[in-house]
């Protein structure tokens, strides 16, 4: 195609929203490449980007546009013939102000292609017969009587005249113009001969001017064909964007619903990863307690260890118990015998020291008795 990239950066890409005229649309989903183009076939300088097989841009800087900076990292600039304002959003001042200093660089080198191709066309497309005759012709009349008013183009019945005129001084005169007086004779001759020089001086001018007319119609000719060659890829360029625009046309007619189907599903998207950040949040909160759990689990692993072995130990010691509580059961029998012996024992010493004191009763009485 003889387009070369010039320069190239990257930028977010935004779009004029159509319908409102004032919110932005995004175009690309990060940072692609935007680059400037020269085609040198046509002579003319292109903004393109392209994300993936998708051309997000394409705009052909004419003189009439304007970069214009809303922000340290945005600039906008119209596109009459797409019918829309692009924005580029840059990572920094400096890539925007690179951007925008190219922009009025290549604005200005479209500005003079223009002028020159208008002055080239301007020259090519004069009517041949107008400017080229009145150039050539003024200049060789001039020194060929520059007292006298300037001699229109002459015409077949014109020379046609001046012939017949030349052969009236040639053929034989009449026995009246014999018989003028001889003073009449000399200024008719050489007003003759004046007339056959002058005549002869044009006609020399006249072949040099067709001659430069014939040059010039050459290369009006061979011009001709070049501009047909170019008329027919503007044709064919015109047609493939007439065709693009159709389609892009057709493509509008469904980005409405698309649009709000992208609305509504980019704030899905967004709900979903908000959901998925607070789930993320809560798994890490379960992984840590799920930690926490393990070390609660390997203590509880090790206090029901602890808890078995304590549980050994107390069968242990209820056998004991219950072997103690036999043997206290057995000594408090024991025990009770012992007492229950005691107090048969008891009572029968009651029942004898009764009657040793009887006795001694008795013993007394007998002694004093005695």
């Amino acid at each position: 195609m003889g387009e070369q990239p010039i320069f190239s950066t990257r930028a977010h890409i935004f779009q004029i929203d159509p319908t409102t005229k004032k919110n932005w649309l995004s175009t690309s989903k990060h940072a692609v490449t935007v680059s400037y183009f020269f085609d040198s076939t046509r002579n003319v300088y292109r903004i393109i980007s392209l994300e993936g097989a998708k051309a997000v841009i394409n705009s052909t800087i004419t003189p009439n546009m304007t970069f214009t900076k809303t922000s340290q990292k945005f600039g906008q600039w119209a596109d009459s013939r797409a019918n829309t304002v692009y924005g580029l959003g840059f990572s920094c001042e400096g890539h925007l102000s690179k951007f925008a200093e190219k922009f009025a660089e290549f604005k200005e080198a479209a500005r003079l292609a223009k002028e020159k191709s208008q002055e080239k066309a301007e020259l090519t497309s004069a009517p041949p017969q107008g400017g080229t005759v009145r150039r050539s012709v003024l200049p060789t009349s001039k020194k060929a009587s520059p007292s006298r008013p300037l001699p229109s183009p002459p015409t077949p019945e014109s020379m046609n005249g001046a012939e017949d005129e030349r052969a009236a001084a040639d053929s034989p005169q009449p026995a009246e113009a014999r018989a003028e007086p001889s003073h009449n004779a000399l200024p008719v001759s050489h007003s003759s001969s004046g007339i056959g020089q002058h005549l002869e001086v044009e006609l020399a001018a006249l072949k040099g001017n067709n001659a430069k007319l014939t040059a010039a119609l050459l290369e009006s000719t061979a011009n001709v064909k070049q501009w047909k060659q170019q008329l027919a890829a503007y044709q064919e360029e015109a047609e493939r964007l007439h065709k693009r625009v159709t389609e892009l046309e057709c493509v509008s007619g469904q980005s409405a619903a698309a649009r709000s189907a992208k609305t509504e599903l980019n704030r899905t998207i967004e709900e979903t990863e908000a959901a998925l950040k607070a789930k993320e949040d809560e798994l890490e909160c379960l992984k840590a307690e799920v930690q926490s759990a393990n070390r609660f689990q390997s203590q509880r692993d090790s206090l029901a260890h602890k808890l078995q072995e304590v549980e050994r130990r107390n069968e242990a010691l209820e056998v004991q118990l219950g072997e103690l509580e036999r043997r206290l059961n057995a000594n408090l029998r024991e025990r009770e015998v012992f007492r229950q012996s005691l107090r048969s024992l008891l009572q029968l010493l009651d029942g004898k020291i009764s009657e040793l004191s009887q006795l001694r009763d008795a013993l007394a009485k007998l002694l004093e008795c005695s």
